[in-house]
């Protein structure tokens, strides 16, 4: 252990998104895949001619004629294909239909060859369109924020498009609208329905100073909103960046199957080549006639591309079943180490805590007053963000403690914050960081500390003298217990807490939900070589946390998750995974996911390997025609396709429970209310 710590029992970067380019993007794209549908049908309907024509008894060159031209047509996007990879040195699927297409053409086969291009090309487009589930995926989260605002003006308002709004300007949002901002309500009070970032199906109130977010909805009252952040700043535009990341970023499951196809091509074509060869060679007229037929449809068997799928139509399934819930995911590579992870480690404030503390004890030095010391840890934690200063601001605004204007505020990384008073310079925050400045009041903080323990306390110190600590507490989450055990069950191997709170908060918690190790009063950069250690001595390591102090532990793990919509922006953008919600039943379910998609993957390979093998034999052996090899290597897609698919409506149960849950905590919540304004009410009650 480092001795710092009290021990107790990317790829390339995602396109940047804006409503109106994605709209346009998704236009496009569609409108493409539309296009090509349509062209595919017009080189159809020439190659039938062919077919019709020579039924029909028309001279065998002019029946050819209209194949001709169909194949020619329909062979020129794979073709292009063949081209780039080829120019790229990465010959894959397309080389191989390309091949197969220009030995059809050699053997004054056009029909052939325009049926095969045909079947080729509207299967390709078929799978586009299958696959174009995560742009609409985006376009959706984007359509979410109206392209209208209503700033506040004085004592009007007036419309302005969504994408001008600055930062600090005001907006007006209406019961029924939508956000189209980040921001923080300066006036009014209302319910806002976050489903739509969080996956939670419970409303939450806001009031004034309360936060708010792009693309979610105002339910009951009208509200007027400071902007903070705008267009891909605001948190539904990084969720529809993550996405974007998502869909083009490439695991290395899935750059070592590119790698294994690239060496299978020439492989393909030399199988096709023995076949070709042992076929002509044969004493069978009827065997020796079917030579060339036998060589396309190897080729056409061989095409990887069911392969080539196998992955990445299983991340954007799994990437779009975590997304409802709520869980964003930056890269495919952390959701494979999420499937192999045996060590979670949390942060404890914020993240297995509410992080919402109460002052519960003031203890003040020999010759102190209470009121001096809430006085004293008011001045300094006014500018202060941190949950403990905002309860201690709480608790002296309760007390009528007024605070006096500060100068030169500064905030210790890790230890605490000090600032200059009129009565000299206070510093507030852990009791080491105090006794490293002044040594002579080390007897009188194990005094006070002697106290205190088990909660959380800031201790303060103006111009020298200590005045004592405010004790705080922080309540557990309800679930967290459950979620410690459940990832037991789920073979993860040590749970921990890794918290900068003195040794005695984080053992009570510790206690309190069943981790196996705690390990208290750690700076940032002990929790950061505490991670680092794990990693090097072979855990897979999960991180969750939420604070800015959680930054670099998150960034070193395996799989960092940062925790709620409020959470650190430097601890989201560390994590490779944010949940945009506060509740931890996110972390095992993401475990599970991993799970389930690493095995959707094995399955997608085992498979294509099996369809591949299976129509060589049949291939090889005569026994598939040219157009049947066709529809049988797009069977091998869809199969892909459809079993990647099932991950969409995985975690649908989860869900669902979760939202009885909450709905009958509400009914009850409800009912003591009744109760209770019945018995304030002096009539006996009946609930």
């Amino acid at each position: 252990m480092h001795e710092g710590c009290a021990t107790g029992g990317l790829p390339e970067e995602a396109p940047s998104y804006t409503k109106t380019k994605m709209e346009a993007d998704a236009s496009h794209g569609a409108g493409t895949i539309d296009r090509l549908i349509l062209f595919c049908l017009f080189g159809g309907v020439l190659v039938i001619t062919s077919y019709i024509a020579r039924w029909s008894g028309v001279p065998e060159m002019v029946a050819k004629f209209p194949a001709a031209i169909g194949a020619i047509l329909l062979s020129l996007p794979l073709f292009f294909e063949s081209f780039q990879e080829i120019r790229k040195f990465k010959a894959s699927s397309s080389s191989l239909a390309a091949i197969a297409i220009l030995a059809a053409m050699a053997s004054n086969e056009w029909e052939t060859a325009g049926f095969l291009s045909f079947i080729l090309l509207i299967a390709g487009q078929a799978v586009n369109r299958s696959a174009f589930g995560a742009q609409r995926a985006i376009q959706q989260l984007v359509n979410l924020t109206p392209d209208v605002a209503n700033v506040v003006d004085g004592d009007t308002t007036r419309a302005v498009q969504a994408h001008e709004l600055t930062v600090g300007q005001i907006v007006r949002v209406r019961p029924g609208e939508n956000m189209p901002i980040d921001g923080r309500v300066i006036r009014g009070q209302s319910t806002i329905n976050q489903a739509s970032l969080t996956g939670e199906a419970v409303p939450i109130s806001v009031a004034e100073g309360g936060e708010v977010f792009a693309g979610t909805t105002n339910l009951t009252g009208q509200v007027d909103v400071e902007v903070t952040r705008v267009g891909e700043d605001t948190t539904i535009g990084k969720v529809s960046q993550l996405i974007a990341e998502a869909e083009s970023t490439k695991s290395p499951r899935q750059l070592l199957i590119e790698q294994v196809s690239q060496f299978f091509v020439p492989v393909a074509i030399s199988i096709a080549g023995v076949v070709w060869f042992i076929a002509s060679q044969s004493d069978d007229p009827a065997v020796k006639a079917s030579a060339a037929e036998r060589f396309i449809t190897v080729l056409i068997v061989a095409c990887p591309a069911s392969m080539l799928l196998a992955s990445p139509s299983a991340m954007v399934a799994a990437f779009a079943s975590a997304a409802r819930l709520g869980i964003l995911i930056k890269r495919t590579d952390y959701l494979e180490s999420a499937a192999s992870l045996d060590a979670v480690v949390m942060d404890k404030t914020g993240t297995m805590t509410t992080g919402n503390f109460e002052v519960s004890k003031l203890v003040p030095a020999d010759g102190v007053t209470g009121a001096e010391l809430l006085t004293a840890a008011a001045n300094a934690e006014q500018h202060s963000t941190h949950p403990l200063a905002r309860s201690i601001m709480m608790t002296a605004e309760k007390a009528n403690v007024s605070t006096e204007q500060t100068d030169h505020y500064e905030e210790v990384h890790g230890r605490g914050v000090k600032v200059q008073s009129s009565h000299g310079e206070v510093h507030a925050g852990r009791s080491s960081w105090l006794v490293e400045l002044n040594g002579g009041i080390a007897g009188q903080v194990r005094e006070v500390e002697t106290k205190i323990d088990g909660i959380s306390a800031v201790h303060v110190m103006v111009g020298g003298r200590y005045l004592g600590a405010v004790g705080l507490e922080d309540k557990v989450r309800p679930e967290t217990k459950g979620v410690v055990q459940r990832l037991r069950e789920l073979g993860v191997r040590t749970v921990s807490i890794f918290t900068g709170d003195r040794l005695g908060v984080a053992e009570r918690v510790g206690r309190q939900v069943g981790v196996d190790t705690v390990e208290a009063e750690c700076l940032p950069e002990e929790k950061h070589q505490q991670i680092q250690g794990m990693v090097r001595t072979g855990y897979r390591t999960m991180m969750v946390g939420d604070g800015i102090n959680d930054g670099p532990s998150l960034a070193s793990a395996d799989v960092g998750v940062a925790m709620g919509l409020s959470g650190s922006d430097i601890a989201t953008n560390s994590a490779g995974v944010a949940l945009m919600t506060d509740n931890l039943d996110r972390i095992p379910f993401l475990i599970e996911l991993a799970r389930k998609t690493r095995t959707i993957v094995a399955q997608n390979i085992a498979a294509s390997i099996v369809i591949v093998m299976v129509g060589l034999v049949l291939s090889s052996a005569g026994l598939l025609a040219v157009p049947l090899a066709g529809l049988y290597h797009f069977a091998g897609e869809i199969f892909v396709l459809a079993n990647s698919f099932r991950l969409f409506r995985f975690g649908e149960d989860f869900a669902q429970a979760e939202h009885a849950a909450e709905e009958e905590a509400e009914r009850r919540a409800g009912l003591q209310r009744r109760a209770a304004s019945v018995r304030l009410s002096g009539v006996p009650s009946t609930a």
